[in-house]
């Protein structure tokens, strides 16, 4: 039995890129009461009943579209992530987790506690929301209430250093007019209720313009992967990234450090989607920086966090 056991929490994934597929996956997270606020009386009819049928055939397109030989990028690059910590703490056992999806919290914990004496979690959101992180924090305390979550990291200066160095790289291989951090939004509901968010989010963009060398005036901030007609935090970025192309803007890069891993978001909605509405307009040049994945910086980082709860 292993003394300490770490497990590295992500959003999730269908198990394949059908529809059937999709739609299992879009019920459960569709169906969160942290993600989507509206009393079930009145959610549960109108998933089931329109959103489900008109949205899961889409959306198995574009995980289509990104599919990996190995399966699905955020699991794919999750496992490597999780592969690379456990080499840096070779004493330990280091697992992954999906808060939807395959493999499960709860199953992954059980088995985790009958293999070591201590486990500690860890989200990989970076900034704490209701609508990712708090479910990761119920379905955790279901099993059991007292491990120790690490909720979020977006603040911790090492991470800061290791984003902005990768950010920074991408940016010197090219020649870009602006850069656009992009995060994921949330309806501003949230926020109005307490959720600290926007706040976060706020503050990180604040550190690492302070930490890139690239111009104040051309870094900015906005918002991606809006849902349903209800407002969500703006500026959105579809919509700013046609603006900057009207303002002569015609060369951007976007970073997207909500999503730590390279998934649908990162592949498919930046790289494709937002890509060919941004040519479309009159765009150049449009990048997107690789999620930091298994980068050995923030794998280490990673370890590090795990290794401070011990004290």
């Amino acid at each position: 039995m292993k003394d300490y056991g770490l497990l590295l929490v992500n959003l999730g994934s269908p198990a394949e890129p059908t529809t059937p597929a999709v739609k299992n996956y879009l019920r459960q997270f569709l169906g969160d009461h942290n993600v989507v606020e509206m009393p079930p009386a009145l959610w549960k009819p109108l998933l089931n009943g329109i959103i489900l049928p008109m949205r899961s055939w889409r959306s198995a397109t574009f995980y289509r579209d990104c599919w990996l030989k190995n399966g699905s990028p955020l699991i794919v690059n999750t496992k490597k992530l999780t592969a690379k910590v456990q080499q840096m703490l070779p004493e330990w056992s280091v697992k992954m987790a999906m808060t939807y999806g395959k493999p499960s919290i709860s199953d992954t914990l059980r088995q985790m506690k009958q293999e070591c004496k201590h486990i500690i979690v860890l989200s990989l959101f970076p900034h704490f929301t209701k609508s990712t992180t708090q479910s990761i924090i119920e379905q955790v305390q279901a099993v059991d209430p007292t491990l120790p979550i690490i909720d979020r990291f977006a603040d911790d200066p090492r991470y800061l250093t290791v984003l902005s160095k990768h950010i920074q790289e991408a940016w010197d291989n090219g020649n870009y007019d602006m850069l656009i951090i992009s995060y994921h939004g949330i309806p501003v509901s949230m926020v109005k209720h307490g959720d600290p968010y926007q706040d976060e989010t706020e503050r990180t963009t604040i550190e690492l313009k302070k930490r890139l060398t690239i111009p104040k005036n051309q870094i900015e901030m906005a918002y991606q992967s809006k849902f349903g007609p209800m407002p969500w935090l703006k500026p959105y970025l579809k919509n700013r990234l046609l603006q900057l192309v009207q303002l002569g803007k015609r060369n951007i890069l976007i970073v997207a450090p909500s999503f730590v891993t390279d998934c649908l978001e990162t592949i498919e909605e930046n790289s494709v989607q937002n890509y060919q509405a941004f040519r479309e307009n009159g765009g150049n040049t449009l990048d997107v920086v690789s999620s930091l994945n298994d980068d050995s910086r923030f794998a280490e980082f990673i370890a590090d966090l795990a290794k401070e709860q011990l004290n």
